[in-house]
């Protein structure tokens, strides 16, 4: 059984549903077992079909009692982004909450960042989150509000290796801005949440042999001399 340390009580979420993109694995699976926790029932979505049902199956059999469902989307597609949030809605009633976790970067400085990637991480990153907000307010929150939540980082002196990502992230700082004086009417609460270096062994993969180098070096910059969990 997961052991879920939370500072609130278990069943405060009860009766919600949330959807968590990117929610099989590193922050946005600490976010998706905090919300089963809160008694939450949670939809994640990725485009891993294999380690999204893998990860919704060990959940449920760690934290008993609880309503998780794997949900296949590729984020930079609107059309599956659209077919996703309707899905839920079908399925659960309603969406409470939409955590937009999903997302993805390399390390390489813009002299040897190719134009496809450059794209690719933009795509996913900012339209990525877009296409999520837009169609969840269309689907749902426009007439019933809600709350949605926007994982960026720490970029507010550049991100040297990451200029891809930081382009993303600023830009979605800057959307959450614009939806929030656009939708407050319409009762939609809208925030960015920017964590520091987070340390994950998904995170190192995705880097490979960078992945040491990368997260030792921001230790350099760190108070506390180390990098971030999932769970923080």
């Amino acid at each position: 059984m997961a052991v879920v340390n939370s500072i609130f009580r278990p069943g405060l979420f009860q009766g919600k549903v949330a959807i968590v993109t990117g929610g099989s694995t590193g922050i946005g699976r600490a976010i998706t077992q905090e919300l089963l926790h809160l008694g939450a029932k949670v939809i994640i979505a990725s485009r891993n079909e294999e380690r999204l049902r893998a990860a919704a199956e060990e959940m449920r059999n760690e934290i008993p009692d609880t309503v998780v469902k794997a949900m296949p989307c590729n984020i930079r597609e609107e059309s599956q982004v659209e077919d996703l949030m309707k899905k839920a809605v079908t399925e659960f009633g309603k969406i409470d909450y939409l955590v937009n976790n999903g997302g993805g970067q390399f390390v390489s400085p813009v002299a040897d960042m190719k134009t496809k990637g450059w794209k690719a991480v933009i795509d996913t990153n900012l339209n990525g989150t877009f296409n999520c907000c837009q169609q969840v307010y269309q689907t749902w929150m426009k007439d019933h509000g809600g709350s949605i939540i926007n994982i960026i980082a720490d970029v507010r002196n550049g991100f040297p290796g990451f200029a891809h990502t930081g382009a993303a992230r600023a830009g979605v700082e800057n959307l959450t801005k614009s939806l929030a004086l656009e939708w407050a009417t319409n009762g939609i609460r809208i925030n960015c949440v920017a964590p520091g270096p987070i340390y994950s062994p998904t995170a190192a993969a995705n880097y490979l042999k960078n992945s040491l180098d990368v997260f030792e070096e921001a230790k350099k910059y760190i108070p506390a001399k180390r990098c971030g969990t999932p769970e923080e």
